[in-house]
């Protein structure tokens, strides 16, 4: 007896793995508009609190706060550019603002 898949059954093989990726390749690219539904950070936050985040960074007054520097411009910042809020990587479960600040800021790259 032949072992080896026939061309045509390895076809409709793959042709099913196929089918089976796009829904979930496009629940992943839907990440962005799931992440709108996130709640927003609580003030009271553990981890904010740790982090000195602020919804509005023109009022923060931390040592470590540089000029220019919110969350629409942190590496930490996941959402899409001109977005008003989104999720961020250190606060997950949460949104934050884009016009936020916290003491780990880092540069977008």
């Amino acid at each position: 007896m032949n072992e080896t898949p026939s061309p045509r059954r390895r076809f409709l093989v793959n042709l099913a793995l196929a089918a089976s990726a796009v829904p979930l390749g496009a629940r992943l690219l839907s990440g962005n508009a799931m992440a709108q539904n996130l709640p927003a950070l609580p003030l009271d936050n553990a981890q904010a609190k740790a982090l000195a985040y602020a919804e509005d960074a023109a009022a923060v007054k931390h040592p470590s706060f540089k000029a220019g520097s919110d969350c629409a411009n942190c590496q930490f910042f996941q959402a899409a550019p001109g977005a008003s809020e989104g999720p961020c990587a250190l606060f997950p479960g949460h949104s934050v603002k884009a016009k936020g600040w916290c003491s780990a800021w880092a540069k977008k790259a």
